[in-house]
């Protein structure tokens, strides 16, 4: 599952970085996205660590 997160994040990454004009409403909607994509990115790579130890 981490990487698939991992996946979909650097997917919204390059769109974010992407000389692309995007609406307003769609651009603070994929920084959400985003954002939530990075927590459970951290979240899934500490289970991952917890379970390894």
């Amino acid at each position: 599952m981490h990487k698939i997160i991992k996946k979909i994040s650097q997917a919204v990454q390059v769109l974010l970085l992407a000389p692309v004009k995007l609406p307003g409403k769609a651009l603070n909607i994929i920084k959400y996205v985003a954002v939530g994509l990075g927590v459970l990115e951290a979240m899934t790579s500490e289970k991952e660590k917890e379970g390894n130890e």
